[in-house]
């Protein structure tokens, strides 16, 4: 039997663990398997005294497309992946030189700081296939202004990394991101691990009374809404490459 290839990538330089989605031929979708391996290697980190803070990066072209149409995660494994990466006793930092959609706007802001090139382009591309952004709106509406994010919600629109930066997703962007993240690392480098956990603490206590709050409601709702009949109009013109039924 051959052994299936992992789906995250990890390396370490310095106290940073560097966890890569590395499923470049499905864009980095947010599958069952993904989800779990890199809830699998976020434990690991938290556990790990060797870890100041961990950079979530990806392979390929495409940071994350959002939920894997053909394998997707159940919406209560998701919440718990975005709620372990909030809780995370270290910083999380997405890196991003890529685009990212739908489900994967809601992993980058549940990191702490996110940078991304300006290349990268963005979109909630649920309304184009008759769902919501519920789930992912546990880490998304905590930190993005509501005017600006009201038009992204509702018309799926791409935009860009500068926009990005505007509507509160990303900390700041730059033609070469490393070189945008390299103060933030080394910030972290020279700081107490100890201040670190208990500043993210801080941090993310508004978000964390989100999840109490709305997860339960939220879950219920992306389960609804993708088991509707417009959910099955709207991914299967997406995976047929046409437009939906209601589209004027």
């Amino acid at each position: 039997m051959t052994a299936t290839a992992p789906l995250i990538g990890r390396t370490r330089a310095r106290g940073i663990e560097t966890l890569s989605l590395d499923s470049p031929d499905t864009r980095n979708a947010l599958s069952a398997a993904l989800v779990a391996e890199l809830a699998d290697a976020l434990a690991d980190c938290g556990e790990d005294p060797g870890v100041r803070a961990v950079v979530l990066t990806h392979t390929g072209t495409t940071f994350c497309a959002g939920a894997d149409l053909r394998d997707p995660p159940r919406p209560d494994a998701l919440v718990a992946l975005l709620r372990q990466l909030v809780e995370l006793p270290r910083p999380v930092l997405a890196r991003i030189s890529g685009h990212v959609r739908a489900g994967g706007l809601g992993l980058l802001a549940a990191c702490d700081i996110s940078a991304a090139a300006t290349t990268a382009t963005f979109a909630f591309t649920e309304v184009r296939i008759g769902v919501a952004p519920a789930v992912i709106s546990l880490t998304v509406l905590p930190r993005a202004d509501p005017r600006t994010l009201a038009r992204h919600y509702l018309t799926g629109e791409r935009f860009d990394a500068a926009e990005a930066v505007r509507t509160g997703l990303l900390t700041a962007a730059g033609e070469d991101v490393d070189a945008v993240l390299e103060p933030v690392l080394d910030g972290l480098r020279r700081s107490s691990p100890q201040a670190l956990a208990e500043t993210k603490r801080l941090l993310t206590a508004k978000v964390l009374e989100t999840f109490d709050r709305d997860a339960a409601g939220l879950t219920a709702l992306s389960a609804r809404l993708f088991a509707s009949a417009q959910a099955r109009e709207g991914m299967t013109a997406f995976l047929e490459r046409r437009d939906a039924a209601w589209v004027l």
